[in-house]
């Protein structure tokens, strides 16, 4: 497939994928219940955290944890005290578990009363760091500066030490990106430049685009993630991460090979 065929080919896959038939089945369900951006922000970040395992568990772990947030995930975070948390006891998506939504409670809490709003704080961290990689090393940091239980932070992945950190890479194109077709709901359009993002690099779409010719690493590392958007941002250089689409819809309900 020459490169040109090629860009036709995912912007067709892009564009049969980027619907809104697409939310209804996929964590980023949970952020399109809000509209207020600081909930859309919160709820995100923890549907995106979640997110490993099967996607209708997902997403009913999800939801199930926002209720007991009183679905309004912002008034929570800033402004709970210490006995509210018990609304997180008997709390579990796999390995995270109340304690670690405790952490992420206490670290949000913090964060929104620094930055006022996670976009802010993302904003500020690329513009003094650049790349997405020294971005969220940074706020890896900053979030799990004191925080109540170091277990949890295992749930941030640092792409500074190889992780592909797909969950976070996943949340930032949700947060980022924006079309005319409203999957992504790019509140930080305005914040983060699309270029800057990185591929959310799953097994689906690693397979894909090993297939494809635009993965020749094995290892589902931060160098391959590096490797496969810096292929696909010559197809499209503005916006690579809008093949994520493609990638893994070819992947999950095409079996591409």
């Amino acid at each position: 497939m020459t490169k040109s065929e090629l860009r036709n080919f995912l912007n067709d896959k892009y564009v049969q994928y980027n619907n809104f038939d697409f939310i209804e089945e996929d964590p980023i369900k949970i952020p399109h219940s809000y509209s207020k951006i600081e909930d859309v922000e919160i709820s995100g970040l923890f549907a995106s955290i979640l997110a490993w395992g099967n996607r209708k568990s997902i997403i009913k772990n999800a939801t199930n944890l926002m209720e007991r947030m009183d679905n309004s995930p912002f008034d929570f975070i800033t402004n709970f005290q210490e006995s509210d948390l018990t609304v997180f006891t008997d709390f579990k998506h796999r390995t995270f578990n109340a304690q670690d939504c405790t952490t992420f409670a206490f670290a949000l809490q913090k964060i929104y009363k620094q930055h006022k709003t996670l976009g802010n704080c993302f904003s500020k961290l690329f513009k003094e760091h650049n790349t997405q990689q020294e971005a969220l090393h940074h706020f890896k940091k900053v979030f799990f500066e004191n925080a109540y239980a170091d277990r949890s932070t295992k749930h941030l992945p640092d792409p500074l030490k190889g992780s592909a950190s797909k969950r976070v890479c996943m949340y930032f194109r949700w947060m980022t990106r924006k079309d005319e077709n409203g999957v992504d709901l790019g509140i930080w359009n305005d914040l983060i430049p699309t270029a800057k993002l990185h591929l959310p690099l799953d097994v689906h779409t690693s397979n894909v685009g090993r297939s494809l010719g635009l993965l020749t690493r094995k290892q589902n590392d931060w160098k391959a993630v590096s490797e496969i958007t810096s292929k696909l941002s010559k197809l499209d250089p503005n916006d690579p991460t809008k093949y994520d689409f493609a990638l893994f819809g070819l992947g999950v309900n095409e079996g591409f090979k």
